[in-house]
């Protein structure tokens, strides 16, 4: 290991026997060194062990650029970012180059002029590996300039030098990239003259700026994203550019529940504050990545648009707010995540989801409450008998004393900010539903309990044994019968508020 405090000069270097490396042979050696010792290479990232991390180990290994294709929030730009891994923690170039140039092989003007002029004796300075990583968002307004670069007429004044001097010239990002990663995001959204613009740098590691033709052999590894859908909305990448990146890796969604609440709990910011105080359940998080499950199988999202995981992030956050919220209206100490907190989850989907137009006739608010009813049905057979198994054998139906009680004409409401003591007494008010309960999940504890006696509630509605009605500060579970017949209004849903005990039972 050599020490970077005291290798000062291009002569020290050569005495302690450094070898340069590429970047991509750089990037090679160390994912070897990782897989023999079967560290996790992309840490944090899951669901792709199978499937997108072998195809990114044998790209590297292969010396290839890559292109990242998938629709939003795949974690494509968190694989880039965590190639950075990957590099030497320090590599050594020559002092005050901007092109962080290899003393050993130099490719600027400055850097020639330095090996040429001081020889051994040419100062080094040693780049971390994080300094090496550059990212640029493909925008309909980024430049070759930016990009490769222009002649500076400030420079070509303040220097004394004629615009035929390369020395003129302000080199863009990709040359300042020169043994390190690079990465452009978004690619087909940026313009199709500039793309043409890299196709030499990917093929030949020629630059062309304005009259100047320079012959720079860059090293850098060129890491692509693209969208599917920008092929067709916004632009795409021109066949000569997709020609050049050696390989094309295709991402994806998870493809379970558990690798979904894996991503979530991990990606999601809770407060110190809020853990202390909220309590979540597997019930819980398993309805909220069953949203993102619905979302991107429903008829009213567009399916090209994808469902990011940033719903299901949101959606966690949005939860967590929503108890802890009411905890500190009700002055409680602690608050457990309940069913009805799910209309905080509702800002969460209609900011992260694409309509077709049948659902922006719809409205994103009411797809966004469809899409909570299709999760919790989706989910309830998970934790409960299948109710429609029992629809012509009514007798024999778990469900059958709850259904009743309602059928008699009672009525509950479950309001937003109910304090945790009568939340818990309306729900042991109604008959047959601590019992169902006790009966399929004897061993749970009291809040999960408490829960899934709400879950139960909201399950029979979405299979329509009983029905739920939207109020302005909560929900109204009655009969079905007379939930189709009696739908109230909103003047009506303030007036049964307002009549309600928050005991909850109207008779």
């Amino acid at each position: 290991m050599i020490d970077t405090n005291k290798i000062k000069t291009l002569g020290q270097l050569k005495e302690e026997g450094y070898q340069p490396k590429t970047i991509k042979e750089e990037l090679r050696d160390n994912l070897i060194t990782k897989l023999r010792q079967k560290e996790n290479v992309f840490e944090g990232i899951w669901g792709y062990e199978e499937t997108v991390i072998p195809d990114i180990e044998r790209a590297l290994l292969a010396g290839h650029d890559i292109n990242l294709l998938g629709l939003r929030g795949q974690a494509k730009t968190k694989i880039a970012r965590l190639m950075v891994q990957l590099l030497d923690e320090h590599i050594p170039a020559i002092e005050g180059s901007e092109l962080n140039d290899d003393p050993f092989n130099p490719i600027s003007r400055y850097g020639k002029d330095k090996l040429k002029e001081l020889g051994d004796q040419m100062p080094i300075a040693w780049i971390h590996r994080d300094e090496r990583y550059t990212e640029k968002l493909a925008t309909p307004d980024v430049s070759i300039a930016d990009l490769i670069g222009d002649v500076d007429p400030i420079k070509a004044a303040s220097l004394k030098l004629p615009y035929s001097d390369e020395r003129v010239i302000h080199f863009g990002l990709i040359p300042r990239s020169h043994r390190g990663i690079f990465v452009i995001n978004e690619l087909p959204d940026l313009q199709a003259r500039i793309q043409v613009a890299l196709f030499n740098i990917l093929q030949e590691g020629d630059i062309q700026i304005r009259g100047f033709k320079l012959r720079l052999p860059l090293q850098i590894q060129f890491v692509f994203t693209a969208n599917p859908e920008d092929y067709t909305n916004r632009g795409s990448i021109v066949t000569p550019l997709k020609d050049r990146i050696d390989s094309q890796i295709i991402t994806h969604y998870p493809k379970s529940i558990e690798i979904g609440k894996k991503i979530t709990q991990q990606e999601a910011q809770i407060k110190e504050a809020q853990r202390n105080i909220v309590t979540s359940t597997e019930i819980v998080k398993d309805l909220v990545e069953q949203i993102a499950v619905e979302a991107r199988k429903s008829e009213f999202v567009d399916a090209k648009s994808g469902v990011s995981a940033r719903l299901t992030i949101s959606a966690f956050e949005s939860l967590v707010a929503a108890a802890e919220r009411r905890s500190i209206i009700n002055g409680e100490g602690s608050a457990n995540i309940r069913l009805t907190d799910f209309i905080g989850v509702v800002p969460s989907i209609t900011g992260k989801v694409e309509l077709v137009y049948e659902g922006e006739q719809e409205g994103p608010g009411i797809v966004a409450q469809n899409l909570i009813g299709k999760a919790i049905r989706s989910q309830f057979t998970n934790y409960f008998p299948d109710p429609d198994k029992f629809r012509k054998q009514k007798e024999k139906s778990p469900y059958k004393k709850i259904s009743e009680w309602f059928g008699d004409g009672n009525t509950i409401d479950l309001l937003h900010d109910m304090p945790e003591t009568e939340y818990k007494k309306l729900l042991d008010s109604i008959p047959g539903l601590k019992e169902l309960v006790d009966e399929h999940h004897s061993k749970e504890d009291k809040t999960t309990k408490l829960l899934l006696m709400e879950f139960a509630l909201h399950g029979l509605a979405e299979y329509s044994q009983i029905s739920k009605n939207n109020l302005i500060r909560g929900l109204q579970f009655k009969d079905l019968l007379s939930g189709m017949f009696n739908l109230p209004s909103e003047e009506e849903n303030d007036e049964e508020e307002d009549d309600s005990t928050l005991g909850g039972m109207m008779n």
